[in-house]
């Protein structure tokens, strides 16, 4: 029973569900994604580019003369189906700007994180220290109570 015991502390682990939701939220929004490629950007792609479809361009491995990639797969013709990589890659790139689009827009609305608090520098190695340090960690050298702010600021 100790191999159960450990698989189900392990699949309730936090990280672990929150993984899995991660999981989820993301197959639900690439089918968002998918969608929105397909039936909305997609189609005025098909009418700019004059209702080319790439994915009918191939180049036949054999001497039998086959007029479409169809014929060609029922044929059982080994064929290069370089057409359907180029709309692959075409939709990977719609996909990325859509998501960059979508993305962008959704962080404007979110607050702007603010910034770092600059961090207090050793006045002879000019290294990071912490802000309750008597010594600095880099050079040991024994630090003042207060850093002037002259000192601090260069």
């Amino acid at each position: 029973m100790g191999f159960i015991k450990e698989f189900k502390e392990f699949a309730m682990r936090g990280n672990v569900l929150d993984m899995a939701v991660g999981v989820v939220v993301g197959g639900a929004f690439g089918k968002i994604v998918t969608s929105l490629v397909n039936n909305i950007i997609m189609p005025p792609f098909g009418v700019l580019l004059g209702g080319i479809d790439f994915s009918d361009f191939f180049i036949p491995l054999s001497t039998e003369h086959v007029e479409s990639l169809a014929e060609a797969k029922a044929a059982g013709i080994p064929v290069i189906a370089y057409g359907a990589f180029l709309n692959t890659v075409l939709e990977f790139l719609i996909i990325a700007f859509a998501i960059f689009i979508v993305i962008k827009q959704l962080n404007r609305f979110l607050p702007k994180p603010e910034p770092a608090p600059e961090p207090r520098l050793c006045p002879f190695c000019r290294q990071p220290i912490a802000d309750d340090a008597t010594r600095c960690p880099h050079c040991t050298s024994k630090l003042p109570a207060t850093i002037p702010a002259t000192i601090s600021e260069k």
